[in-house]
């Protein structure tokens, strides 16, 4: 069974000419990663480049207050404004006095390019190949009678993007690798005993970095020059990059030969075992097949066209692996945080910064890295939570003059939590660090860690803390405001239109989790107090979700028409997905109304871009609509997806990956209110398979067989015992719910029309 994507051509290095749908050559290019380093693989036999990041390289720093000084004295104004329908006059004392100066927060960059000139012939035969299994993308074409090969990874154990040109008959290979093309951001070149360190620098204000390159041969020679390497008649050779910045607090430089030198003690072979060793450790945690033709023979860029004529279930098992190899190498423990480009970026100035955008986008980043046994990839995301913390802090006082702890709708890579851009349809949302807190609880929900409960808890209590004082009550409810339904437009009763608002049901909905979250940590904690007690009582007035005119979730406070029903977010179904305040055990008339106000909003254009195509899948998986979800996944595939699997934004975003990722798991395991369900979304086309290694919150790992549509095996294990309850399979005895509690670890085990319990 093949676990490769592989295209027939080169990535399109800027030279030749490529068919407009393809876009640029980098959305050809495969990317490969360490959770820090990045590069993106274009494969050209004779006239190559390999695009390099490294995850701390970002514009100017942190320490800015942009917090617009009037907003202090102006916010309960545009709220009271709001209750009143006076929306334009809400809108233009919003500009003036909450919208941040200067408005951008600080954006990712580039470490840029290495250019690379083979004396090869023509080619023929070549085949660029990324081995989802190993993480290693892997060159191949033919010169006349000569057949090379040339292999690319990024080793974390290592810390190195390794390599290896080599023949498979002993051809000698000849090369240029040019390092001069770069921009005036280099500030120097050096020669030294490992190899070449180039230096950079981000402006006056940003990052200092260093990239170090040692190059070894097997036979022929390789000379390091000021700018530039070149190999002569080799039979072999490696060259290992490494990339280090101050953010780290120690010497690039120092730093970037410890690493080439270990590297070169260490030798190719070496490093190449422990990386596909480490890597292994994570993608063998989960495996998904699914019974169809295998089609491997044919381009994935091809099948991604072909997908809507002809199922192709190979295809999405690839891209189920694919989401998870993309966290694997951009999320690590000890990194920081998959930005909105994972850490794959060509651009000084990227779409959106390539920052963390945090009403929707980083958070669809970790939708899979729990239900897909990733636990510890989730981790970056949480941490930078203590980044933001102190920051967060600060503008609450600033800019409301409140305690707590609050950030708007994008951070950065030092935690700015101030509003970002001067945007009336995203800027003034303050419900960013409410819904990365509710990460905490997700994660607990999975692992069961005390510990790192504990010592999270103080983070989830200052978001708390923000909003028991900034709520407000109107007609007995605690409303949010000014705020938005993120990036929606609606009709106010009076005729005038506008985004900012009070009371959006997905603030609501945040909070209700937030809340809910705090005060259950705080009970299993022993850490019960009189804040814990307040949002006790507040919850009782927070909205639950309302049915509106059109038998749909209401988006507003008030049942609006809105100008844009095909609108890209989904904001006001977030308790469908990712939450879970919406069940068909406990909610069904509220599982009915989601199901009409996805329906609306498809119907009218809806899931135009890749991330929100992704949501969609989770959100049909959640109403159990097997053939919806399907369809949205090949929907996804055939149009949002690059050649090279990126997704497609357009331009790219990673959360497309990731949210595609999480919805064929749910499909295939979904575990709300206490029950696992398995198989709960399942298509027909995906009539039998396999899937092992899912998890289930509990700690709960999960196998699943299936045949003909029916689980023909399943085993649940409760990694810390604790309680299992389960939806009986059909052909597994009476239908209900199996239930089974014990202190040790066990496992429920269906298999032969049985049930066992092994402990």
């Amino acid at each position: 069974m093949s676990k490769k994507i592989w295209l027939s051509r080169p990535a399109p290095t800027g030279t030749q000419e490529h068919h407009e749908w393809y876009g640029n050559g980098w959305n050809e290019a495969y990317p490969i990663g360490n959770g820090s380093l990045g590069a993106m693989v274009y494969g050209d036999p004779i006239h190559d480049t390999l695009q390099l990041n490294e995850e701390t390289i970002w514009l100017g720093n942190g320490g800015r207050n942009r917090v617009n000084p009037k907003s202090k004295d102006n916010y309960l104004k545009v709220r009271q404004l709001l209750v009143e329908g006076k929306i334009k006059e809400a809108v233009k004392l919003e500009e003036e006095t909450m919208f941040p100066h200067p408005d951008q927060e600080r954006n990712y960059d580039t470490a840029e390019n290495i250019w690379f000139d083979y004396a090869h012939g023509e080619y023929t035969d070549y085949k660029r190949t990324l081995d989802l299994e190993t993480a290693v993308c892997c060159v191949e074409y033919t010169c006349g009678e000569d057949k090379f090969k040339r292999e690319f990874f990024a080793s974390a154990p290592d810390n190195v993007i390794a390599i290896h040109q080599y023949s498979e008959n002993g051809a000698k290979t000849s090369c240029k690798i040019d390092f001069s093309q770069r921009s005036e951001r280099t500030i120097g070149y050096e020669l030294t005993a490992e190899g070449l360190l180039i230096h950079a620098k981000e402006g006056e204000d940003g990052c200092a970095y260093s990239i170090g390159v040692s190059c070894e041969t097997v036979g022929g020679m390789s000379i390091f020059k000021e700018k530039s390497l070149e190999i002569f008649d080799a039979d072999e050779f490696i060259m290992y990059i490494t990339i280090r910045t101050d953010f780290h607090g120690d010497e690039p430089d120092d730093w970037c030969e410890r690493v080439l030198s270990a590297a070169g003690e260490l030798g190719f072979d070496e490093i190449k075992s422990r990386h596909i060793a480490d890597y292994k450790s994570y993608f063998d945690r989960a495996a998904l097949t699914l019974d169809g033709d295998e089609y491997s023979d044919i381009p994935t860029d091809e099948r991604l066209k072909l997908i809507e004529q002809r199922p192709d279930n190979k295809l999405m098992e690839l891209y189920f692996d694919f989401g998870r190899y993309l966290l694997i190498s951009s999320s690590r423990p000890g990194t920081i945080p998959a930005n909105l480009q994972g850490i794959w970026n060509k651009d000084r100035y990227p779409a959106w910064g390539s920052k963390y955008t945090i009403n929707i986008n980083a958070e669809m980043n970790y939708w899979p890295a729990e239900s897909t046994n990733l636990s510890d990839c989730h981790m970056p995301l949480i941490e930078h939570l203590k980044v933001m913390l102190p920051n967060g802090k600060k503008v609450a006082r600033d800019m409301y003059g409140l305690n707590g702890f609050v950030a708007h709708h994008n951070t950065d890579i030092f935690g700015d939590c101030a509003p970002q851009d001067l945007c009336i349809t995203a800027t003034i949302w303050p419900m960013g660090a409410a819904w990365l807190c509710t990460h905490i609880w997700t994660h607990y929900e999975y692992t069961k860690d005390d510990k790192f409960l504990a010592e999270y808890l103080p983070i989830i209590k200052e978001a708390c803390l923000f909003f028991t004082e900034y709520l407000f009550e109107l007609d007995g409810k605690l409303l949010t405001g000014p705020s938005i339904s993120p990036e929606n437009t609606y009709i106010h009763q009076s005729g005038e239109w506008g985004q900012i608002c009070v009371g959006p049901t997905m603030d609501s909905m945040l909070l209700i989790d937030l809340f809910t979250s705090c005060i259950k940590a705080s009970r299993l904690l022993n850490q019960e107090d009189d804040l814990t007690r307040k949002l006790e009582e507040m919850l009782k007035k927070i909205p639950k979700p309302s049915i509106g005119k059109y038998g749909q979730i209401m988006e507003w406070h008030e049942d609006y028409e809105e100008t844009e029903p095909g609108h890209r977010h989904i904001s006001h179904l977030y308790g469908l997905h990712p939450s879970n305040q919406m069940t068909y055990e406990e909610t069904p008339e509220l599982m009915g109304a989601a199901k009409v106000t996805l329906t609306r909003r498809l119907n009218a254009g809806g899931g135009h871009t890749g991330w929100s195509r992704a949501w969609i899948i989770n959100m049909w998986a959640r109403l159990r609509d097997a053939q919806k979800s399907y369809e949205n996944v090949k929907a996804l595939l055939s149009r949002s997806t690059y050649p090279n699997f990126f997704d497609m934004h357009p331009p790219f975003q990673i959360d497309g990956n990731f949210g595609g990722t999480a919805g064929i798991a749910e499909m295939l395991l979904q575990s709300q209110s206490g029950v696992i369900v398995l198989l709960p979304a399942l298509p027909k086309e995906w009539q039998s398979g396999e899937v092992k290694g899912l998890k289930a919150k509990g700690d709960i790992t999960v196998d699943i067989s299936w045949s003909e549509g029916k689980v023909t095996y399943s085993k649940l294990t409760a990694n810390q015992g604790g309680k299992i309850k389960v939806t009986v399979p059909e052909g597994f005895g009476e239908a209900g719910i199996a239930e089974v509690s014990n202190s040790e670890p066990y496992s429920i085990v269906f298999v032969d029309g049985k049930i066992d319990i092994l402990k």
